[in-house]
């Protein structure tokens, strides 16, 4: 039986694209699954219609920009998604935000898109991105999240780890971008 199961396992293998078996999910897409120039479609070289249906639970409206481009893959389908790794914008960190609260968050210019934080703030979607999820700062397969959201968040995480995080960028690819200390909590009397 485990010879069947060996032949089998390898006829899969060999049927399904290399592409597909690519170590990331926008490994396999590919430049063309999210950017187009003869057919563009939205304002930005959109290879897919950027969703217009899912709302914005703030101001009701739909997301524009790069948060549209991401939400036609990754919102459910009754949302105008494709269902790819659905975010919920109830469940998960803020995204499409015209502008950010200073007393909530202290986000460095490289990581808002027009003065806006996107989804882009905190994930670089290029296959040239070797971080866990996509995101912008190594976190060690997710394990030094801290470091992460520290980068916004000083109160969060120690100023030594959040200085060492590195900013991925695939416009330049060298991760040379170096995330400012974070001020000292003050002294509590």
């Amino acid at each position: 039986m485990t010879l069947v199961r060996s032949l089998l396992v390898a006829a899969l293998a060999l049927a399904v694209p290399f592409a597909a078996r690519a170590a990331g999910g926008h490994d396999s897409v590919g430049c063309g699954g999210c950017h187009s120039i003869h057919t563009a479609k939205g304002k930005i070289i959109f290879a897919v219609t950027p969703n217009t249906k899912a709302l914005d639970p703030k101001t009701k409206q739909p997301y524009s920009g790069t948060t549209a481009l991401c939400l036609a893959c990754h919102a459910d389908s009754k949302d105008g998604g494709q269902g790819y790794a659905p975010v919920s914008g109830h469940m998960s960190h803020p995204y499409g935000v015209a502008s950010v609260n200073p007393k909530v968050a202290k986000v460095p210019g490289e990581l808002l898109r027009d003065g806006r934080f996107e989804c882009i703030g905190c994930h670089d979607p290029h296959p040239s991105n070797p971080n866990y999820k996509y995101l912008r700062v190594d976190t060690a397969k997710g394990q030094q999240m801290d470091a992460f959201c520290g980068v916004c968040h000083p109160g969060k995480a120690d100023a030594a780890t959040v200085k060492q995080a590195a900013i991925f960028n695939s416009m330049d690819e060298s991760g040379a971008k170096r995330a400012a200390a974070p001020a000292p909590a003050p002294a509590r009397k």
